[in-house]
């Protein structure tokens, strides 16, 4: 079996979608499709509040990147292909896997970068190939009327994918445990930090860093691989 086989299968073995994970899924698919159809192709349609945020949230999960060389890139819950644009703007040399539940964004993303190359855009909840890097931007944040345990399970899961779906190193970001209590929404999930990164630790790789200094209230784990 050649290495690319061998990735292949890793992600095709992985666990078959869960009921409960497949409606979670479809409440999510459900929510974005509708912030898309109010606002567009814009920050707000998929639920930040504005383009200055999600470039510093792109430039913090970016640091995980070596953009010096080519690379693949898998983004997990891509929306309409944002990231691709930061990065193109970068010059960086990439084939890019757009993954989201939403066939609206899938199909938003298709028409943003029907003219780009090396793209691939795949509705589902998790990517069917390995990349070099994988990325998570702002798919943790809205729970809905989920639990703390059932969002928390969703979130691991989902951080297995990425482990599995990527060879060098992944990076997510999630809202702060530490936000203020007068601003917190019921419908979102403020994730421990110092958890994630003890998790990330533990379960992933030895070379993980937390940032939790841009102004944001929220965090970004980085998890880099050993070569």
């Amino acid at each position: 079996m050649s290495a690319q086989d061998s990735e292949s299968a890793k992600l095709t073995s992985s666990p078959v979608a869960e009921p409960r994970e497949t409606a979670l899924l479809s409440e999510v698919a459900t929510y974005y499709s509708d912030k898309l159809a109010q606002h567009g192709q814009s920050p707000r349609g998929v639920d930040w509040n504005g383009p200055e945020g999600q470039t510093l949230r792109f430039q913090e999960l970016c640091r995980v990147i070596d953009g010096s060389r080519p690379y693949s890139l898998t983004d997990l819950g891509c929306g309409y292909g944002a990231l691709h644009d930061h990065l193109a703007a970068k010059g960086h040399d990439f084939s890019y896997l757009g993954v989201d539940v939403s066939e609206s964004m899938i199909q938003a993303a298709r028409e943003r970068l029907r003219n780009r190359a090396k793209v691939r855009l795949l509705q589902a909840g998790s990517p069917d190939e390995v990349s070099d890097y994988g990325i998570a931007s702002g798919i943790f944040n809205v729970r809905l009327g989920r639990t703390d345990a059932e969002w928390r399970a969703y979130l691991e899961q989902t951080l297995d994918q990425l482990d599995r779906g990527s060879r060098i190193g992944f990076a997510f970001n999630c809202l702060t445990s530490y936000s203020d209590t007068d601003r917190m929404r019921a419908d979102l999930y403020y994730a421990d930090p110092c958890q994630f990164f003890d998790l990330c630790k533990r379960r992933y790789a030895k070379n993980v860093a937390l940032l939790h200094d841009y102004g944001l209230y929220e965090f970004t784990i980085l998890v880099r691989k050993q070569p």
